[in-house]
């Protein structure tokens, strides 16, 4: 894995990527966003969620029922908190994204992706072509 470059980020971003903080419910970025588009590692760019995949689960985060590829995040024991959890991590910049629970929508294979705002950059379908991400255009037609 090459150095990650963490200039970018902001205060709340370091700290939810590089330390596995949380955000605050209801008071992040994208938890209401309704916008066609695509969800990134705010670290490095790999794309990690479509909004195609993203649902309003109530919980105050992001949430999403399947990430763009299974093999772009990683799944981690987490006994933090005096609690069992799986976090959710991306495999290439080992960026802390949130956690996965099993109270998804069961038609759509039951998980529910609970992701930090602050983990992400969003680009709208409109801008993808310019951020470098137009191949994933085709998923929104």
């Amino acid at each position: 894995m090459k150095p990650k470059d963490l200039k970018h980020l902001s205060e709340i971003q370091y700290r939810v990527t590089q330390e596995s903080a949380t955000e605050p419910a209801f008071h992040n970025e994208f938890w209401a966003n309704k916008k066609p588009g695509l969800y990134v590692d705010i670290v490095d760019g790999t794309p990690l969620f479509t909004s195609l995949d993203k649902f309003d689960s109530g919980c105050g985060w992001p949430s999403f029922t399947k990430p763009l590829d299974p093999k772009l995040v990683v799944e981690k024991k987490d006994y933090s908190h005096g609690m069992f959890r799986i976090e959710i991590r991306s495999s290439e910049a080992d960026s802390h994204l949130g956690h996965v629970f099993n109270d998804g929508p069961r038609a759509l294979g039951g998980l529910r992706y609970c992701i930090n705002s602050a983990s992400l950059r969003f680009i709208p379908v409109d801008e993808l072509e310019a951020a470098g991400y137009g191949e994933y255009k085709k998923l929104f037609e």
